[in-house]
């Protein structure tokens, strides 16, 4: 079967793509991904506050001293490590570049149209192939109503857009009033990609220490499910190359995510708990079922499954709700005696 796809533009060799993850953070596991046959590589994010605890203590060192005596105005004291973060993100995608062959994508993360966004031009003069938009905020301030920050978002996205040529992806979250209206606004302001879902990872309390615990629970292929219901409403309706970014364990959740619509699937969790060698697993696997099943290419099944191919749409919407609850048996629970 010919897996080739296009995603932002790109050419790919197939729709496997390496999701941001620990393994895409250094070169050497670039490298690696490159070799276990990944099409192309997301680095971690870039985050917004990184930056700007970069750029106040570029502040704080430039004025260090200033009123002490008449030389002081050329002294200046080492830098904090941390304001060699951003060069570090920067020079590892200058040097995945320089020794790869595949597409490489950068990440910035953030939710305000601040200066930090500048990085993204820096990402692109340091080769990156494309950016991905990672917005990821946890709006808590009960006066702040949605489409206020729906609206930063898309100022967000437009700055971005004003800063590079490479072509621009947005990941969301699930976690919106009208997800299909921020979806059509995202596809005009002009980016060329949305990808599905940000994964917020949830705090947990730790009885013992009576504090917060941060947790990072990989996902699971019953994950897919969300992803695959908005790829298939999104992708019949909008001009995006969507990405599916969660619950992607298996070749088959592959197939699944191209029939829905979606032109590439971003796998982290899978290759993180079973290692890089399941990319070559996985294509065996789409390749296995396109001959017993007789497809040509994933050109051929892509949006077949999408709301508007299917022959019951509202299988997508409020209807099959209903039918998943009547369809369920209290026979089929255990009952405590």
């Amino acid at each position: 079967m010919d897996l080739t796809t296009k995603y932002l533009g790109l050419p790919l060799k197939h729709p496997i793509v390496a999701a941001a993850s620990p393994l895409t953070r250094e070169l050497d596991g670039i490298r690696r991904l490159e070799d276990a046959g990944a099409s192309a590589i997301v680095m971690p994010s870039l985050f917004e506050e990184e930056i700007e605890h970069e750029l106040n203590l570029i502040d704080y060192f430039l004025d260090y001293g200033t009123e002490s005596y008449v030389e002081a105005i050329s002294f200046l004291p080492e830098p904090d490590t941390a304001l060699k973060a951003s060069e570090t993100y920067l020079s590892t995608l200058r040097n995945a570049k320089a020794s790869t062959s595949i597409p490489i994508i950068g990440s910035l993360n953030g939710a305000t149209s601040g200066g930090w966004i500048k990085y993204a031009t820096m990402m692109e003069e340091a080769g990156a192939d494309a950016l991905e938009l990672n917005l990821y905020y946890i709006a808590t301030d009960p006066d702040v109503p949605g489409h206020v920050l729906e609206q930063e978002y898309l100022k967000t996205i437009k700055y971005a857009l004003g800063c590079v040529s490479i072509p621009i992806s947005v990941k969301i979250g699930p976690y919106f009033s009208s997800l299909s209206h921020f979806a059509k606004e995202v596809a005009e302001s002009g980016v060329k990609g949305l990808v599905l879902f940000n994964r917020f990872y949830q705090p947990d309390i730790d009885l013992e220490t009576l504090a917060i615990a941060p947790t990072l629970n990989l996902s699971r292929s019953e994950d897919l499910r969300l992803p695959l219901r908005w790829t298939a409403l999104l992708s019949s309706q909008l001009d995006l190359d969507i990405a599916i970014t969660t619950g992607v364990h298996t070749g088959l959740d592959v197939l699944k995510s191209m029939m829905v619509g979606a032109k590439v699937t971003m796998v982290a969790s899978e290759l993180l708990k079973n290692g890089v060698v399941r990319i070559s697993e996985m294509l065996s696997e789409l390749d296995q079922w396109g001959d017993v099943h007789e497809y040509a290419s994933i050109r051929q099944m892509r949006g077949s499954m999408n709301y508007k191919a299917v022959a019951d749409p509202a299988a997508y919407e409020r209807a099959n709700y209903m039918q998943v609850l009547k369809s369920y048996h209290l026979k089929d629970t255990v009952v405590p005696r």
